[in-house]
């Protein structure tokens, strides 16, 4: 394996939109979601894994997951658990993980990849990786993988590439937010359109420069730690400076503002796991089209259905269609899948009537 391959594996967020199976103390990423055995994060490292030296995978996450991250990847030193003291979006953790990298390995390309995201054909995601990085190591670029879009969907950013090249790895004209419907079938009519999947690959050196040359400020305040990373000096150091940093996510940091940004349009099956509906997609059905994760179902008029509880339990569903039923110890979510996106604040009536998250 090339010892100059690095991955940041983002592992910090809380996915509220899967309550209650996670929760703030317990999110997503450490969960088992698609009942194969294997938790969503374990899954991705093993995926970087075929490509990248297993030292290499930084895992970014908060300080709180930290013994979460050690117990279901033994593989992992506590050299490679990157710890937020505080949230402050994507930019300031990928900063700071590419200047640990960057002292380490002055010579290092890397990725930084979602714990969370649905992949099938891992030998195919690794070759649009390593094409990536091959472009990465020779250009200064900031490479994304864009996934082709299947339909409207209004829940991604898209990417907007240069149609006027039949390139493999196109030039990026611009991101665009998340779009009305109008909007985004506008987008898939003109063809040059890609959801933007937040995949990200580039030379440590070109995305230092980035951050120095697009956010001087938030690039000074961790620049000043160089002489702490990777020493007993970075957590004070860290622990001090990280609060100061801006929440401001690497898009808007320095995807949006730099010239240099390329795409590679993935060849592989995606999904953001972002919700029951993201999951229900993705799992086989049975015969009425429900989706079920570990129970045992019995079911009468009941159809399109996501169904999960705890292993083996049996779940009598008669006259309910297209709803989410969720079935975790203290709590039962019983809840359409066409309000899944209210999920989030189910879960503040939650707190704000219990005084507890529950899950």
């Amino acid at each position: 394996m090339n010892k100059n391959y690095y991955a940041i594996l983002m592992a910090g967020g809380v996915g509220s939109r899967f309550w209650p199976v996670s929760t703030e103390s317990f999110p997503k990423q450490f969960h088992d979601m698609l009942g194969t055995g294997d938790t969503l994060i374990q899954k991705t490292f093993h995926r970087l894994a075929h490509l990248i030296p297993k030292e290499n995978i930084f895992i970014l996450t908060n300080e709180k997951y930290n013994d979460l991250v050690l117990e279901q990847l033994p593989e992992v030193t506590q050299r490679q658990v990157v710890l937020e003291p505080a949230m402050r979006n994507t930019a300031p953790c990928i900063l700071y993980a590419s200047l640990k990298i960057q002292k380490e390995n002055p010579n290092a390309v890397m990725i930084v990849a979602p714990s969370d995201h649905w992949i099938e054909d891992e030998i195919t995601f690794s070759k649009n990786v390593e094409q990536a990085f091959d472009f990465c190591s020779k250009n200064d670029a900031l490479v994304t993988l864009g996934i082709q879009p299947t339909f409207p969907n209004t829940g991604f950013g898209y990417i907007e590439f240069d149609k006027n090249t039949s390139d493999t790895i196109k030039s990026v004209n611009q991101f665009r937010e998340k779009p009305d419907y109008e909007t985004a079938k506008s987008f898939i009519k003109q063809g040059n359109f890609l959801w933007n999947a937040g995949i990200f690959m580039w030379s440590v050196k070109s995305v230092v420069e980035a951050f120095k040359t697009n956010q001087p400020r938030l690039y000074g305040l961790f620049e000043n730690g160089m002489h702490a990373y990777n020493t007993d000096g970075e957590d004070e150091f860290i622990l001090q400076n990280y609060p100061k940093a801006d929440n401001i996510s690497v898009d808007y940091a320095i995807m949006e503002k730099s010239s240099n940004v390329y795409v590679i349009g993935a060849e592989f099956d995606w999904n953001d796991l972002g919700t029951w509906g993201s999951l229900y997609d993705k799992l086989d059905k049975d015969n009425s089209g429900n989706a079920v994760v570990n129970a045992r179902t019995l079911t009468e008029d009941a159809s399109g259905n996501m169904i999960r509880t705890k292993k083996n339990k049996i779940v009598v569903v008669d006259g309910l269609n297209d709803y989410i039923i969720v079935d975790k110890e203290d709590v039962l979510l019983i809840y359409p899948k066409s309000k899944e996106q209210d999920i989030k604040k189910v879960l503040q009536k939650v707190k704000d009537a219990f005084g507890v998250e529950h899950g």
